[in-house]
């Protein structure tokens, strides 16, 4: 097992870097012990979900240690006063920057995508750098629904390295051996400006596509 490394501690919360494959909170069928009991058992005390991340993504993920930091935290995700930026890396070759807004729908197989009776859905990117047949990327949301940043960029043609979901065949996309989705910063004002750096493994596959 891979510990979720710490990047930020203090009175009111832990914050960690995740890696990929650990989920946030138990889930059904999930073999890997959680990021919140991995936590609980270090602090031998209760850590209060925050907010989430996909399985297979890494990066930044915040626990509130009491539930008064917990209340204000979880108002700010809810509200989206809290500002998150993920690098990613997607198949094919991208330029400049831009917007896409499409409503997004979850389908009885669990995946989603856009569709017009679907929730609004907006996400910015911009080119970071290019690679040798895929771009890394810059993204922020404005709105938070499941698999967002995964389903947009599939439906522009431009699905995410490693993603084994969302995509055309054969998957995980271009062969990658993870999901090339990584939340990088986290700006909360509560007062913390976090940074969680993408690991070795991140960035081995982007020195693989000439990065």
């Amino acid at each position: 097992m891979i510990d979720a490394a710490v990047v930020h501690e203090d009175d009111r919360i832990i914050a960690v870097n995740k890696p990929c494959g650990r989920p946030t909170i138990p889930g059904r069928g999930e073999i890997a012990v959680a990021v919140n009991i991995e936590l609980e058992r270090r602090l031998r005390k209760k850590v209060f979900t925050v907010h989430r991340l996909d399985l297979d993504a890494s990066g930044i993920l915040v626990f509130a240690k009491d539930p008064e930091t917990h209340r204000l935290l979880s108002m700010e995700f809810e509200e989206r006063r809290a500002k998150k930026e993920y690098l990613v890396a997607v198949l094919g070759v991208m330029a400049g920057s831009g917007t896409i807004d499409k409503p997004l729908r979850e389908f009885s197989s669990g995946r989603v995508a856009p569709a017009p009776d679907g929730k609004r859905a907006v996400t910015h990117w911009r080119v970071e750098k290019p690679l040798r047949g895929s771009t890394l990327l810059r993204v922020t949301t404005e709105t938070g629904r499941k698999h967002q940043i995964r389903a947009h960029l599939s439906s522009e043609g431009h699905p995410v390295l490693g993603d084994p979901r969302y995509g055309p065949p054969p998957r995980p996309v271009g062969g990658a051996k993870r999901l090339m989705l990584h939340a990088w910063t986290l700006k909360l004002e509560l007062g913390y400006d976090l940074t969680a750096e993408p690991d070795a493994e991140f960035a081995g596959v982007l020195a693989g596509r000439g990065g």
